[in-house]
């Protein structure tokens, strides 16, 4: 097993919650149906910010110097991306470093090295892909271009932290066991997201599965 089996095989277990993630309905759920310029850019700063905090938390307590390394990198990505967006909104959240939300909550309760990497590395971002390809077309729609190319450049760099997590992985992994540890913890934390995601819409009236 390798890091790249372990990405393949979340991609596969998950592809039914990964592919409503993505889903018109996603923006609707995470703005709770205000589906306005602001509340848009606040939602996408915050969340940023929730993944930065996270993984600065991880990095200082982290024992392998190499995670613990691209934790810190990976935060340095998130914190500017939080810095990108705020640039293109009217004022900042009133408060971006607020409580976390479900998804960090689980990811910050996490401790072994592989659960982390395959939780925030590697089952956050296929989430964020999908969340971000949303805010993409909600601009594109609104005919600003400025804001979707940039989060399409951010989309870029997210693709880009899913590959560190792949490669982290084999440079921190030892056994299959530590593999499947991984796997287990991104299907987990899509699991979370995906729970939130069904339990917001339905407080909205809204059925979270497609209609056929």
């Amino acid at each position: 097993m390798d890091g790249m089996s372990v990405l393949e095989a979340t991609r596969k277990e998950c592809e039914t919650e990964i592919d409503r993630l993505g889903s018109e309905k996603s923006l609707i759920a995470s703005t709770d149906a205000q589906l306005n310029r602001n509340r848009v850019l606040a939602e996408a700063a915050i969340a940023e910010m929730h993944a930065h905090n996270t993984l600065i938390l991880w990095a200082d307590d982290e024992d392998d110097p190499t995670a613990a390394q691209i934790f810190r990198e990976v935060a340095a990505t998130e914190i500017d991306h939080y810095e990108r967006v705020i640039a293109l909104a009217d004022s900042a959240p009133d408060d971006p470093n607020q409580s976390p939300n479900s998804l960090h909550k689980h990811l910050r309760n996490l401790e072994e090295t592989p659960v982390r990497i395959g939780a925030g590395l590697l089952g956050r971002p296929l989430v964020s892909l999908r969340s971000l390809l949303q805010v993409i077309n909600f601009f594109i729609n609104e005919g600003n271009t400025a804001a979707a190319d940039l989060f399409r450049d951010l989309r870029s760099e997210t693709n880009a932290t899913l590959e560190r997590g792949v490669e982290l992985l084999d440079a921190v992994c030892e056994s299959n066991d530590e593999y499947e540890q991984a796997r287990d913890a991104a299907v987990m934390t899509i699991n979370v997201v995906y729970e939130v995601y069904t339990t917001d819409l339905e407080a909205l009236g809204i059925d979270p599965k497609p209609i056929c």
